[in-house]
């Protein structure tokens, strides 16, 4: 299933999405190696929320200032861990995030668009909110999916994250499946090797859009 629809932009749009700890960050940064412009949703959702700027006020306003850090700034983990099991919190979260998010994506995407002929949108919950990115104007060409064995996930994410089993599998059953993402996936990409072995996957791929 590619997201259909009204193209935002004239050049080709490729998703790149995964499971928590499963490598998407380190294909992404693969991509980038190899010359292609990749936008960061993290990234943006971290820079929408610096100190002073509409998103960081409106987050303040509503979930007070016991989400600060000493220095001012907004402490992501203490607001992730506010809304985690609160779905009520966390869509309020997303309500007041994603339009900032959604908009400054497009900004990148416009401007790349005119200098390259491909651009890579790295969004880690690509298809848990893909009727959202749709209707916000984010349609995509293609999506490639990084995935892992759930084993090599969790063990991955345990390390990562300092997480015992039961918190860590918490998180990988708070989004949808892997297998089920695989389904819908326009490219596969397995990460249950080493990096080189994920390396030669993405570098196939990406001479198959030459």
């Amino acid at each position: 299933m590619v997201i259909a629809g009204m193209k935002h932009t004239n050049c080709k749009i490729i998703g790149i999405t995964g499971g928590i700890s499963t490598g998407k960050s380190t294909a992404s940064k693969i991509i980038q190696k190899k010359g292609f412009a990749v936008i960061d949703a993290d990234l943006i959702a971290r820079e929408v929320v610096e100190v002073g700027k509409p998103a960081y006020k409106e987050l303040i306003k509503y979930f007070g200032e016991g989400i600060l850090r000493e220095d001012g700034s907004i402490d992501r983990k203490k607001l992730g861990d506010t809304v985690f099991n609160d779905v009520r919190l966390l869509n309020k979260l997303n309500s007041i995030l994603h339009p900032y998010i959604y908009e400054e994506m497009k900004l990148e995407m416009e401007k790349y668009c005119g200098r390259d002929g491909v651009v890579f949108l790295d969004i880690p919950l690509l298809y848990e909110k893909y009727h959202e990115l749709n209707d916000n104007g984010i349609i995509f060409d293609e999506v490639w999916l990084v995935y892992a064995d759930e084993e090599v996930q969790l063990k991955r994410l345990m390390e990562r994250n300092n997480l015992n089993k039961e918190e860590a599998m918490a998180r990988i059953r708070a989004q949808l499946p892997l297998e089920e993402k695989k389904r819908i996936a326009t490219r596969l990409i397995d990460n249950n090797k080493d990096i080189n072995y994920l390396k030669k996957q993405v570098e196939e791929l990406l001479r198959g859009l030459s």
